[in-house]
């Protein structure tokens, strides 16, 4: 018999019959047989298939197979079974082994199809248990309710949109859509391509909602960012449902109350466990993740204290709770103490040093890692270059880079955002473009990165010119994208395209501009001297619950008043700050300037006095340079710096070099 024509090239062997196979394949294997049995009898075929069900090792396995083969039972549906269950089986199978058994059996069975599509999804092998499924289709067979859970996580999992589309018609053509564990399956399968739409619609026409199903739902909504209908359902759940909240439940909605810092349901969670539920390893992190994101470290503390069995995720979580309050050196004695320490353990620490600016730390914590034998990956490179992107160290940056490149650290999108953004903060915005157009996967967040860098260099057209590629390539602009396409606007003085973009951002992206938007249009047009209309807008911002949210943006438009001076305006906004009683030092110092510029000397005088009965102080300016991969910072009139007298020494040389230098000069002229 000949192989049909659809099996992959792999799995066509030249060989037409399987005894011929069974003479050569196995011939090893049938002479090195168990001593146990006489090799001058055969064993029966009730004896093979006890043996195989005993079989311990894919040595013994060889060994049972040419008896097998030997008494004629190679189409033998109860041994191909059997074997075929050991071969695929994660921890003493061989699954390449089982696709050679496999590709031999003249008429494989759906029982053979849902194994090795379930051996496919398991080790991670996604299109090849889709192409078993395909095989299974052409053979003539019809997928069952133990088939289609493993495809719909290969697909899922694989993005496989159009191919989800079809297998969900596929399944309700075949009347397993009402199969509970089938449409929990089909819900986790639109979770992974984040089509919540339709999770939710599944749910809700679902008439029969078993525990898992909620739990699905809850999840789907955590994985999704929905953290908000994710503890909707919750309640409903509680209130609807006869069901107590599980493991599972429990564990997604804690994530959902962390994202949200929703310390009153979290705490709420913790007394229900308290009350019947185990404190399990993963419920126990779960709750200490929370705790720690709220910044309620004393909780934190505790939970951790009192966890009998603490793993590395534990371990992380305590560490990232005092990297994130601020308390670094706390931190680190924590990472210290942590017996086990993984990649993601190591990049927390490093992440920490990143975020309090202290770049050198990072820098030697990550080469101690190397030294220690782990592998860094992409979201360690990453914390590194968003610390090198905040101080401007183009060397360092440049540095990574080249190991991102020595080390074969895959270029996706999330490096690529990282690596572009470094380098546009360093003002090196040509290797950036370089980068962007090197990355095949640009995702959101990379057109983003580069559309804001380019606009932050000043190459306004070009930055304006990529976020129409960005639409045409049918990537959906979010709210900071807008952000980099009005600050390019302002940048060029583009007045009436920045209003046009601010309004396509309700009208056709459904996006509602944030105060950073506002800020944005306001400055553009305060620049623009339309200041009246500017101050419009800022009277009708929406859904403002603090005014003193509102102080920028007002004092954006104190500015654009004294560049145009426009003292009417001026004066108007001055009293409503000083109604307000403001005690922002930025908005006091420039209405004193404005008072000043107007000649209101006893205005001056009185928010000087306010400015300093209340200790405002103007802060110090501050700038930073980069020599040999190390940076300096200085603040102006600061003697901080070790060699602070060398370089004032240096600055008085160079003051009389240039001062001997421009008497000279005036000398020739005269």
């Amino acid at each position: 018999m000949h192989m049909t024509s659809h099996f992959p090239m792999s799995y066509q062997l030249k060989v037409p019959v399987l005894g011929l196979v069974s003479l050569r394949f196995f011939a090893k294997s049938s002479r090195c047989f168990s001593s146990s049995t006489p090799k001058t009898r055969r064993l029966t075929k009730q004896e093979c298939l006890i043996h195989l069900q005993h079989c311990k090792s894919m040595k013994e396995l060889r060994q049972i197979q040419s008896q097998v083969f030997r008494i004629g039972l190679s189409q033998n549906r109860d041994a191909v079974n059997k074997l075929l269950v050991f071969c695929t089986d994660p921890k003493s199978g061989n699954f390449h082994y089982a696709e050679r058994v496999f590709s031999y059996t003249e008429e494989p069975s759906l029982f053979l199809y849902n194994l090795m599509i379930r051996a496919s999804t398991k080790m991670g092998d996604l299109r090849r248990c889709v192409s078993f499924f395909v095989r299974l289709r052409e053979d003539g067979l019809s997928p069952d309710n133990f088939t289609f859970p493993f495809v719909l996580k290969a697909i899922g999992c694989s993005k496989m949109v159009l191919e989800g589309k079809k297998i969900h018609g596929l399944i309700v053509k075949t009347g397993f859509e009402f199969v509970s564990f089938v449409r929990n399956s089909l819900m986790d399968m639109y979770t992974e391509m984040r089509d919540v739409e339709t999770l939710q619609f599944l749910f809700e026409e679902n008439p029969e909602r078993d525990l898992v199903c909620w739990n699905v739902l809850i999840s789907g909504y955590v994985r999704c960012g929905k953290f908000e209908d994710a503890l909707v359902i919750y309640r409903r759940m509680r209130e609807e449902s006869g069901f107590k909240p599980d493991e599972a439940t429990l564990v997604s909605t804690l994530s959902a109350c962390a994202a949200l810092r929703n310390l009153e349901l979290g705490k709420e969670i913790q007394l229900y466990i308290k009350s019947g539920l185990e404190f399990t390893v993963l419920l126990s992190n779960a709750l200490l993740g929370m705790y720690s994101k709220c910044g309620c470290l004393v909780q934190a503390r505790q939970v951790f204290d009192e966890m009998p069995v603490k793993n590395v995720i534990t371990w992380t979580s305590i560490v990232s709770g005092y990297v994130n309050s601020g308390q670094i050196d706390e931190a680190r004695e924590l990472f210290k103490r942590s017996p086990v320490r993984d990649v993601v353990l190591w990049t927390a620490m490093i992440n920490g040093y990143v975020q309090f600016n202290q770049i050198d730390e990072a820098l030697s914590l990550f080469n101690e890692m190397q030294t220690r034998g782990l592998k860094p990956d992409g979201f360690t490179v990453v914390a590194l270059l968003t610390g090198c992107a905040q101080l401007g160290a183009l060397e360092q940056g440049r540095w990574i880079h080249g190991y991102i490149e020595d080390h074969n650290i895959r270029m996706d999108a999330v490096v690529g955002t990282a690596l572009i953004d470094m380098y546009a903060k360093c003002g090196f915005i040509e290797k950036s473009m370089e980068i962007f157009l090197k990355v095949d996967e640009r995702d959101r967040s990379i057109w983003t990165a580069i559309i804001c860098g380019l606009a932050l260099n000043g190459q306004t057209n070009k930055a304006l010119e990529l976020f129409s590629e960005m639409k045409l390539a049918g990537v959906k602009p979010d709210d900071i994208t807008f952000i980099g396409v009005l600050s390019a606007c302002n940048h060029a003085h583009m007045v009436d395209e920045g209003r046009s973009y601010f309004e396509s951002m309700r009208t056709i992206y459904q996006i509602e501009p944030k105060l950073e938007h506002y800020g944005c249009l306001v400055d553009l047009l305060g620049r623009a001297g339309k200041i009246s209309e500017a101050e419009d807008i800022v009277e009708k911002i929406p859904n403002i619950d603090n005014a003193d949210d509102l102080l920028p943006l007002w004092g954006s438009l104190l500015g654009a008043c004294k560049i145009h001076g426009n003292v009417e305006t001026s004066e108007r906004i001055a009293k409503r700050l000083s109604a307000k009683e403001s005690n922002n030092p930025g908005i006091l110092i420039l209405l004193a300037n404005i008072y000043a510029a107007a000649e209101r000397w006893e205005d001056v005088n009185r928010v000087r006095r306010k400015m300093k009965s209340l200790g405002v102080q103007k802060l110090p300016g501050c700038s930073s340079i980069e020599l040999n991969g190390v940076v300096h910072e200085f603040l102006v009139g600061g003697s901080s710096h070790p060699e602070i007298s060398n370089i004032y020494s240096l600055l008085n040389d160079m003051s009389r070099v240039m001062f001997s230098s421009e008497e000279n000069l005036r000398s020739i002229k005269t």
